[in-house]
């Protein structure tokens, strides 16, 4: 179990970071949540999920419409971002 929580601690700097940069480079809140869709859509259809936290996502992600989908991104987006 901690070693999966500190995978996904890991995954969440990473992201925090990527955020970061994003906003950085000038890009809104909502061009990044729009990337975010983008990538989660990549992810879902090309890497086979490794952990059950990823095949949780995977599978939410696979029931979602493009709505709920935008609201999993925003929320993973959110979840990285202190303050949001």
């Amino acid at each position: 179990m901690a070693t999966v929580l500190k995978a996904f601690d890991k995954w969440k700097e990473f992201l925090n970071d990527r955020v970061e940069q994003a906003h950085k480079a000038g890009m809104n809140d909502d061009t990044i949540k729009n990337l975010a869709v983008q990538i989660g859509d990549f992810l879902a259809n090309k890497v086979d999920p490794e952990n059950s936290e990823e095949r949780i996502l995977k599978s939410l992600w696979d029931v979602a419409d493009e709505t709920e989908r935008k609201t999993i991104a925003g929320l993973m987006v959110k979840l990285v971002t202190p303050g949001k």
